[in-house]
């Protein structure tokens, strides 16, 4: 039997966010956030459609103005996938996002007018089946919880959080689900182990500004993967200073490597030197951006181990071990398929050929 070295996860209330559930036994979530003007409908609802078929369960919008928040209705009903609004400063934005049929908002304590400003949030939303999130940044606690702990240190994020979770609770709201996100590992770890020790609501987890692909990348999949090692967390977000596309792919790699998401597309490539002739950073990309969109509709479909090799020194013999293989020459590559040749093909043929040979393998 396969051993974990995973803690089981902490028990959670369950709620929904649209149709995806949180926390409980449910699966942990991946979410991202539009990077469009949300304003612009057509270029909004077009990212959503793309992040949906990388395979995100939740998008969340920003909502920074009257305009935006009229366009969130043409928005909702353009798309499936579950959406949160993103609301700072002016809590009457959150009552158009309800109106428009979100499922979700998200709040911040910091900046979103005091007390009276979320109980009134939580009365517009009665009745309704909207999940809230009360979502402490590093940046945004409130001055008294900054002075009484001397910073944005842990105590203050968790400590504004579950004020403010108190405020929804006394409201009789119940769909809750929160985040203490700091900018650094360190923090961001010792925040969320505080908080799950408090609370049974939901976790999000982030690591806030957290950088450029690379860097971001690392530090929020070093935290993360902390936490969820230890069984806390029920929905995450890769924030990245990049596009939501790569902020959903980082995600689904870091809940793969751990075994709490099912394998996507299997590639393998080799690192390319000066030995190669033909692009293969592109093509192992392109291949497996493919295969992810091709699983996505096809989710029973077989995932064979793919191998897209740069030269002749590994890639012959990577080539006969992987189920479906191409190994790169001047501008042309050798197709493998069971570990043989099957044909040659030129590199602007090499994406399309190994997607239909991949098509045509059994489950």
């Amino acid at each position: 039997m396969k051993q974990s070295f995973l803690k089981p996860r902490r028990k959670t209330r369950r709620i929904n966010v649209g149709t995806a559930a949180v926390g409980g036994t449910a699966p942990i979530s991946i979410q991202t956030m539009t990077k469009t003007d949300t304003r612009d409908v057509t270029a909004t609802v077009k990212q959503i459609h793309e992040l949906e078929m990388l395979g995100c369960d939740i998008v969340r919008l920003a909502v920074p103005d009257a305009e935006a928040g009229a366009a969130l209705v043409r928005i909702r009903r353009s798309v499936k996938v579950p959406l949160i609004a993103d609301i700072h400063f002016d809590h009457r934005l959150a009552l158009k996002a309800l109106d428009a049929g979100f499922d979700g908002l998200r709040i911040n304590p910091g900046n979103i007018g005091g007390a009276a400003r979320i109980r009134e949030i939580a009365r517009a939303a009665e009745g309704r089946k909207i999940a809230i999130r009360v979502g402490v940044n590093s940046g945004s606690v409130e001055k008294d919880l900054l002075r009484k702990h001397g910073g944005p240190v842990p105590e203050a994020l968790v400590e504004s959080a579950l004020r403010n979770v108190r405020l929804l609770e006394d409201c009789g709201w119940r769909e809750i689900k929160i985040s203490v996100k700091a900018s650094d590992v360190a923090r961001t770890v010792t925040a969320y182990r505080l908080l799950s020790r408090k609370t049974s609501c939901p976790l999000h987890l982030g690591v806030t500004e957290a950088g450029t692909f690379l860097y971001g990348t690392v530090s929020s999949s070093a935290a993360m993967a902390i936490l969820l090692a230890e069984g806390i967390g029920d929905t995450i977000r890769i924030s990245l200073t990049d596009t939501p596309h790569q902020e959903v792919r980082a995600g689904l790699a870091l809940l793969r490597s751990l075994g709490l998401r099912p394998q996507g597309a299997n590639v393998i490539s080799c690192p390319t030197c000066g030995r190669t002739k033909i692009d293969i950073v592109k093509l192992a990309t392109d291949i497996e951006t493919g295969l992810e969109e091709y699983y996505q509709s096809r989710p029973g479909a077989s995932r064979p181990l793919v191998a897209v090799m740069g030269c002749v020194v590994n890639g012959p013999g990577e080539a006969r071990h992987a189920d479906v293989a191409i190994c790169g020459g001047n501008g042309r590559a050798a197709l493998y398929v069971g570990g043989k040749l099957v044909k040659t093909v030129t590199e602007k043929d090499v994406v399309a050929a190994v997607l239909k040979a991949v098509s045509r393998r059994k489950p």
